[in-house]
């Protein structure tokens, strides 16, 4: 086992395993081989990276260095990812089991576009003047400071980790605080990688910490220690409360992004090539293990039988395998345990009375991988339409009128995204201002870039990643004022 991959932690400019030398195996989801041993972290390490976090933010290097040296850090670890691309999309396929083409295509681009859009932001996160009537007959001169809030605590998901880290990393970074990035079981050997980089780029010791770890172990020690100022969470909803009960009292920022279930709502005037193909996006990318997966198709009844087959001719064309081959369209799932939940959730629709039109296909023989499955007929009360399943299974949902479309739509405990097909702008313009999400797109599915805000409501979560939103939130405005 001495030749084994092993994925240490980064605490304090070095890399390091745990305090106790424990490990654990993550296996790659195709192949079911040994893929790396994973540092397993306690309490000890936590508080050693959190230690290292509040040194380097309360008297380090990181406290008094310009905002403009802050862009010049972030803007070189940006160059970094992205010579280093091609090595990072064939860890991240490894590990996820996902098609090689889609880290190409959007995770690597998007992650480096994020660093240096939050780069652009380092210098330009100015207070206010405020002119008041004064104090006691006298005149004042007011005016805000925007500071960093201190030290952050990131915690990634392993359905697309390196982007969702650099998602947040960036902003917290711009803003001036420092970092404990807690990166899933599942998935931690891309965001591990960045140690190298970091350190590479020039960044003080102390300023970007990774703990690898079990979530009820180091997760939750993360989560409660003193010396953390803001949480940032991405990941399943159950884990989301967990993390919000532990915190209660304890007044700390947090921003958490939870489970979707997302409607894509077909009319009969849409584009129906472009609805099918960007429906299919919706359903499939990653293996349908997004939050942002557009699972409830929700189709204009006079298309829908149409809309379903057609769908299901998209869905049977995919092609399962290899990750790292090019011509893979769909990987496999990120374990056996998540597998076996898919499938329940398959065996359950058909048990509800939907009509399976795709999915009963042969899949490799070894790997966990599930086929990409068409449910039509489906009730919007039935269990497949209101819980998230977070697998490569569709549904198509009818409806008869533009009302009974956007009270299907919201009918749901999720509130994340959605996606409009239409021609009709004044539709698509009305039926978007009613649907209860954060994000909405008409006539593509979920576009992300670091501009736009990312976040939902209800059971999805609160607060935001991307955007101007989001570096709000790793900031805090004090106000000064002096009497004249």
């Amino acid at each position: 086992m001495n030749d084994v991959l092993r994925t240490l932690n980064f605490i304090d400019g070095q890399s390091c395993p745990s305090i106790t030398e424990a490990s654990f195996e993550k296996t790659e989801p195709a192949t079911g081989q040994l893929f790396t041993l994973v540092a397993d972290s306690s309490e000890v390490d936590v508080n050693n990276a959190v230690l290292a976090a509040r040194n380097a933010f309360d008297y380090g290097p990181w406290r008094t260095m310009g905002s403009a040296a802050r862009a010049k850090l972030i803007m070189k670890l940006a160059d970094l990812v992205e010579e280093n691309a091609d090595a990072l999309s064939i860890t991240l396929a490894r590990e996820q089991g996902r098609p090689i083409s889609e880290m190409r295509m959007m995770d690597l681009p998007v992650a480096v576009d994020t660093l240096r859009y939050f780069a652009g932001w380092a210098d330009k996160l100015e207070g206010r003047f405020i002119p008041t009537a004064g104090y006691m007959g006298k005149p004042t001169v007011n005016y805000t400071i925007m500071e960093p809030v201190g030290v952050a605590a990131q915690i990634i998901p392993w359905n697309a980790p390196l982007m969702i880290c650099i998602w947040k990393l960036a902003p917290a970074l711009a803003a001036g605080c420092t970092v404990v990035i807690k990166p899933s079981e599942e998935a931690p050997v891309s965001v591990s990688a960045l140690a190298s980089l970091i350190a590479d780029a020039g960044f003080p010791a102390g300023v970007v910490n990774i703990v690898n770890g079990r979530g009820p172990t180091a997760g939750r020690a993360l989560v409660n220690h003193a010396g953390v100022d803001k949480i940032s969470f991405t990941g399943s909803t159950a884990v989301g409360r967990s993390i919000a009960a532990d915190i209660a009292g304890k007044l700390k920022k947090v921003t958490l992004e939870l489970g979707g279930k997302a409607p894509q709502i077909v009319f009969p005037d849409a584009n129906i090539d472009a609805a099918l193909q960007g429906v299919a996006m919706g359903l499939f990318v990653n293996q349908g293990q997004t939050c942002a997966a557009g699972s409830r198709v929700l189709v204009h009844r006079s298309i829908a039988d149409d809309f379903a087959n057609r769908l299901a001719e998209v869905a049977k064309s995919l092609k399962l395998g290899d990750p790292l081959d090019p011509s893979t369209t769909m990987g496999a799932l990120i374990n056996d345990r998540h597998k076996s939940r898919v499938l329940e959730y398959i065996a359950l629709g058909k048990s509800e009375g939907a009509r399976i039109v795709a999915g009963e296909e042969s899949v490799p023989p070894v790997g966990h991988f599930v086929r990409p499955t068409i449910f039509a007929g489906v009730d919007n009360r039935m269990r497949i339409a209101q819980e998230e399943i977070f697998g490569p299974v569709g549904m198509i949902i009818p409806f008869d009128s533009t009302e009974e479309a956007v009270q299907i739509a919201n009918n749901v405990q999720f509130a994340l995204s959605a996606t409009v097909w239409t021609r009709d702008l004044s539709i698509a313009h009305s039926v978007a201002a009613q649907l209860q999400v954060g994000a909405v797109a008409i006539n593509g599915w979920s576009p992300l870039d670091a501009r736009l805000p990312w976040g939902g409501f209800k059971d999805s979560g609160v607060g935001h990643d991307l955007s101007k939103t989001s570096i709000l939130s790793y900031l805090r405005e004090k106000v000064v004022t002096a009497v004249l």
